[in-house]
């Protein structure tokens, strides 16, 4: 029999996941290309032969979705790979539909055939939603595993954005190897927290060579979810973050809904500043589709080096990119922060925003009046400043998990937001992994 001949849809992430663990070297498929977006300046590359094995010494050429009907009919393929994250159910359907009109079959792949097998104990943390605050809870998670005795090592969901070749395995122990590495804005933002407590992140394309170096090294493994992706390992311990802001999204995302169900322990995060009827919503939710996992509730305290800064002032609040745009909240933490410590006037940043980051607020309308930290390469990077330049603002809020003056000059007076998750009441996760992994 001939190959089935298979498009890949992606974002640079699970997508090449998918392709690696799966897909590379097996004669019975052949992969025509890869559709790529929600992320800039993919599109129009190639997944380079280095990575693609021995069947594609070519590379795999990576197209804009918006040619996907075209590619089906141009290359012939079978079966359509729906491999990316955080939208609606509804716009998985739409997407199925329009493969399934043009004559192939649309594909989403299990856990079966797409998790690697660890050596070492795997604690995953994931989550229902982009945002729902999966960075705190990794953090909080590798804090007790540290406390326990255990050497830790995060390997973060990819955000694979420059050359494939060179980020096949990504190793940060310091600062510097975000240099070295020429990290983006998103990529310091889940591994800079890391580093400031002394835990190892890996990172990269290929995720089997990247678990294997990581277990010669380190104790447990700690999967740091991107997005509200599953786990690209085998897990001992699945932890899923649930967003009470967003009621009903536990249900109507995928694949947080997928979560959801293969969860073993649920944190519902930001009770604090959430709607009390919306926390019970959703803990209800979850009890209907997972009755067994623990539920365990917690907070996300702001911290702020001077808040009486922030009292009467006129500013800028800029909030972490991802939450904002395929997210979709309309503020975070620093929008938050800036009500909650009195300043005068929350600016929309909407007029003053320039190139890139001015079109980011067309294709994500939902943003509300808060900047997103935009950074996926330097001229994107240099538009964020600008934009926060340009701002009538007496001050910048910065809610962003870095410091971005360590990145880019910010001229104008700033104060950042930090956040750490906190959990109310019992039971606690320290309560959990020591049930689960005490010596």
């Amino acid at each position: 029999m001939s190959p089935i001949r298979t498009l890949i849809m992606g974002a640079a992430g699970r997508d090449f996941h998918n392709f690696n663990v799966f897909f590379r070297d097996n004669p019975d498929y052949e992969v025509v290309g890869f559709t790529a977006t929600q992320i800039p300046n993919i599109e129009g590359r190639v997944y380079p032969p280095e990575l693609a094995g021995k069947l594609y010494p070519k590379g795999i050429p990576i197209h804009p979705e918006a040619e996907l009907i075209e590619l089906i009919r141009d290359t012939r393929a079978d079966q359509v790979v729906f491999a990316y994250s955080d939208v609606p159910h509804e716009y998985v359907m739409h997407k199925a539909s329009m493969v399934l009109a043009a004559g192939a079959d649309f594909v989403l792949m299990g856990t079966r055939r797409t998790q690697i097998k660890s050596s070492k104990p795997v604690v995953a943390v994931c989550a229902v939603r982009t945002g729902s605050g999966k960075s705190q809870t990794t953090r909080r998670v590798a804090s007790i595993l540290q406390g326990m005795g255990y050497k830790v090592a995060a390997i973060r969901h990819p955000m694979p954005y420059g050359n494939l070749v060179k980020q096949r395995v990504q190793r940060f122990a310091e600062y510097a190897d975000l240099e070295r590495h020429e990290c983006t804005i998103e990529e310091r933002e889940e591994y800079e927290p890391h580093l400031d407590n002394g835990v190892i992140v890996y990172a990269g394309v290929d995720y089997e060579a990247i678990l294997r170096q990581a277990e010669k090294e380190v104790d447990v493994v700690l999967w740091d979810g991107g997005n509200n992706d599953l786990p690209f390992y085998v897990t001992d311990l699945h932890i899923v973050v649930a967003d009470p802001h967003r009621p009903g999204h536990e249900v109507s995302y995928h694949p947080g809904e997928a979560n959801v169900r293969a969860a073993d322990v649920f944190v519902i995060n930001k009770v604090d500043t959430a709607n009390a009827e919306n926390v019970i919503a959703v803990r209800q939710r979850l009890a209907e589709l997972n009755p067994k996992a623990v539920v365990i509730e917690g907070a996300s305290p702001l911290f702020v080096d001077d808040p009486a800064a922030i009292r009467g002032k006129r500013v800028l609040v800029v909030e972490d990119g991802p939450t904002l745009t395929h997210g979709e909240m309309a503020y975070g933490a620093g929008w938050v922060a800036a009500r909650r410590f009195g300043a005068a006037e929350i600016i929309d940043p909407r007029p003053y925003a320039v190139g890139s980051i001015k079109a980011t607020y067309a294709k994500y309308p939902t943003t509300g009046n808060v900047l997103p930290a935009m950074g996926y390469g330097d001229q994107q990077v240099k538009e964020l400043e600008e934009t926060i330049e340009r701002a009538k603002a007496d001050l910048v809020i910065i809610g962003t998990p870095i410091d971005l003056s360590r990145i880019m000059t910010i001229k104008k007076p700033h104060q950042r937001v930090r956040y750490e998750l906190q959990e109310i009441g019992q039971p606690t996760l320290a309560d959990v992994l020591k049930a689960k992994f005490a010596k």
